[in-house]
């Protein structure tokens, strides 16, 4: 039987990690796993705290907080395991959607990294099959009418993201780094035989996936299984538009490392910026009237 290992992040959120790590043991029944839990450097609990409960674990206790994809390589240099799952900490399983993952996977042997149908605790559907940014996509976006008169499969397809329904089995650029199960060797073909950490959080996933494909796997979202991913956020109006500032100068790290610094990439910024800057003014100021968060 494969054996997959699944590396959680923990920072300062001891109950939020104690309860994914219960529902990964009481859902996953059908699956070897191994638990490889890294604590980057958390400052509100000792996290040798979670052997108390979970004995099994095991433990990383980092030194310092690196971000997200430094902790998942400390993680991935401890796993034995055939597969990977990078398994976020505010993520909850209500299947065994490991086990069903890894049998998917077992059927399609050129894929580089599955995800898996994600909802908020009210069951809202979460867009986290995605297309790469171009300019083509953002101006569709932007005169959304036009994808709107598209019949659904042809727009499901070409834009993915809020227009797609997450309801079937569908190939994408990139997949959230929420669920991000992948081949153990593929991690070896990547330069440094690691994941990308350039980026301390946030459009990570997005720069592995663009590697990952580009070595010549395909990207797949499965919608066989469906786990909560309970991605609260800030409801600090400050703290989310620096958020939004923070992914916009990823995303144009992204693009230029695509399509380089010409043309393309100026024309891509103009319009991407200008979109952007205008919604987090249209956020700001509905926040200012209304005390709510447009998401």
């Amino acid at each position: 039987m494969s054996k997959v290992s699944i590396i959680i992040i923990n920072y300062n959120t001891f109950t939020l990690t104690s309860d994914c790590i219960r529902s990964v043991i009481a859902q996953s029944k059908e699956v070897a796993f191994e638990i490889i839990l890294v604590d980057n450097a958390s400052t509100q609990c000792n996290a040798d705290e979670f052997l108390k409960e979970f004995p099994m674990v095991k433990l990383i206790k980092s030194e310092v907080n690196g971000g997200f994809a430094s902790g998942n390589n400390l993680g991935i240099k401890k796993a034995t395991g055939d597969y990977i799952l990078l398994l976020n900490s505010d993520t909850i399983l209500a299947e065994d959607s490991i086990g069903k993952c890894i049998d998917f996977l077992h059927q399609q042997k050129d894929i580089g990294v599955l995800g898996c149908r994600m909802t908020f605790p009210d069951g809202r559907v979460q867009y986290t099959a995605r297309k790469f940014r171009s300019i083509s996509w953002e101006l569709l976006d932007l005169f959304r009418f036009i994808p709107l008169l598209m019949p659904y499969t042809q727009k499901a397809k070409l834009m993915l993201g809020k227009y797609f329904r997450h309801d079937e089995v569908m190939e994408a650029d990139w997949i959230n780094g929420a669920f991000f199960l992948f081949p153990r060797h593929v991690v070896e073909e990547l330069p440094n035989k690691k994941l990308d950490d350039r980026f301390f959080m946030y459009g990570e996933d997005q720069l592995w996936c663009e590697q990952i494909k580009n070595l010549g796997y395909r990207n797949i979202f499965y919608a066989g299984t469906t786990i909560i991913h309970i991605n609260s956020g800030s409801t600090d109006i400050s703290k989310q538009l620096n958020l939004r500032k923070i992914m916009m100068k990823h995303e144009l790290e992204i693009v230029a490392n695509r399509k380089g610094k010409g043309l393309y990439y100026y024309v891509f910024k103009m319009i991407y910026v200008s979109k952007e800057a205008t919604r987090n003014f249209i956020k700001s100021v509905a926040f200012k009237l209304t005390g709510r968060l447009i998401r």
